[in-house]
């Protein structure tokens, strides 16, 4: 197997050298990071529409808008 570097032809002096290619890592990457951001988000959902958070949210938002100032 030959690699391109800066448009040439170079071959591999050890196998090593081929198993150490990082080439495709990046999207390895972005998929363990947008797998990542997934479960976040579905934990934040589920802690969000959980009934204490609701009922505190609601609870908020009741006093703001039953309260005059004065």
């Amino acid at each position: 197997m030959t690699k391109m570097i800066n448009n040439d032809t170079v071959e591999p002096s050890s196998i090593k050298e081929l198993l150490r290619d990082e080439k495709g890592m990046s999207t390895i990457e972005y998929a363990m990071g947008s797998l990542a951001a997934a479960a976040l988000a579905a934990v934040l959902y589920m802690v969000i529409n959980s009934g204490a958070v609701v009922d505190a949210i609601e609870g908020i938002i009741t006093d703001a808008l039953s309260n005059t100032p004065g």
